[in-house]
């Protein structure tokens, strides 16, 4: 699995618009229109709308 990288402004944004705390997730993929976050401590995936 690859690493993790710290989210830039938008897609902090993003993170917060779905309702999660920017900090606490690290973006692994950034698709067309979708965001692949995972969280630092559980290392739990979740996609949320860019």
């Amino acid at each position: 699995m690859k690493n993790g990288k710290v989210p830039t402004k938008r897609q902090k944004i993003a993170i917060q618009a779905a309702g999660l705390s920017s900090g606490e997730w690290l973006v692994t993929k950034n698709l067309a229109g979708k965001l692949y976050i995972q969280h630092r401590d559980t290392k739990a995936e979740k996609v949320i709308p860019a």
